[in-house]
């Protein structure tokens, strides 16, 4: 066997194995990009949307305004009770 023979095969024997390992993290980062866009479409169903909360907050204005007119005769008629 020729030295040049033997250099020749551990050097191709090299770059195959690292070829297998660039294709493999190809296709590793080809994943992850795939599942960061899956991840992106599944992130804004988990927060609450500004209609949704536009909304929440009128319904709890009127609630609370619902209270405040409960409270103010309330007072009112504890004012009076006091008086007499």
């Amino acid at each position: 066997m020729d030295f040049q023979f033997i250099i020749n095969l551990v050097g191709a024997a090299a770059l195959g194995v690292g070829g297998w390992f660039a294709r493999q993290l190809w296709d590793s980062v080809k994943e992850l990009k795939k599942e960061i866009g899956d991840l992106r479409l599944h992130v804004s169903d988990a927060y609450v949307k500004k209609s949704e909360i536009d909304t929440l907050k009128t319904e709890m204005d009127k609630r609370f305004d619902r209270i405040e007119l409960l409270l103010d005769r309330l007072y009112e008629k504890l004012d009076s009770k006091v008086d007499k």
